[in-house]
């Protein structure tokens, strides 16, 4: 299947709220849609994502300030797929690494690396199983190469999770060690996985 990738940038906003508004989410509940606001370049001290109308708003404001980035996957002009990749150094306060990943170093051994993060897929239920989050994966890495980044980095859970309700927006680890990734760190439930440019 051929997608067309983008970068989101400003023009993209209106696209990229209106795929999360019709896009079904984790337990498909519809206050639940979280616009991928708790990933990005923010500190999320005094932030207020609790609900949906109000998320909307943060996510496009984001994106407007280049606090949000990632990538989209386009099928014949229609958005069907997203990866929220940014700079790992720049992401160390927004609210879902101080919520989610506080088990993980975040201390680099050597400080002149430097790392794209790889945050969280998210798919159209209808394009789902057909490659389309392997092909955003391989043009963030190939454009991480071109922008001169050390490493990507991933944090997929180590087993495939049984609650209906936790996805794996994460990603596979299948997915990274067949595309070139390796075991970086681990903690009890997550692997750090890195591809390397060095």
């Amino acid at each position: 299947m051929i997608i067309e990738i983008r970068k989101l940038t400003p023009d993209l906003a209106e696209d990229y709220v209106h795929f999360f508004d019709v896009t079904p989410h984790d337990d498909n509940i519809d206050d639940h849609k979280c616009y991928c606001v708790c990933w990005c370049s923010d500190d999320c001290e005094g932030k207020d994502f609790s609900s949906r109308e109000k998320r909307r708003i943060i996510a496009a404001e984001y994106i407007k300030e280049n606090i949000l980035q990632g990538y989209l996957a386009y099928y014949n002009n229609e958005i069907v797929g997203w990866c929220n990749a940014n700079i790992k150094s720049d992401c160390l306060k927004c609210a879902a690494w101080q919520r989610n990943m506080s088990s993980l170093s975040i201390e680099e051994t050597d400080i002149s690396n430097k790392v794209k993060s790889i945050f969280c897929f998210m798919v159209a239920p209808k394009m789902q199983r057909k490659g389309i989050a392997t092909q955003l994966l391989n043009h963030i890495c190939h454009e991480a190469a071109q922008d001169g980044f050390d490493f990507v980095e991933t944090y997929p859970n180590k087993e495939p999770s049984d609650n209906v309700n936790d996805k794996e927006f994460m990603g596979y680890v299948g997915m990274y060690k067949s595309n070139g990734f390796f075991v970086y760190q681990e903690s009890e439930q997550k692997f750090v996985m890195r591809k390397s440019f060095k």
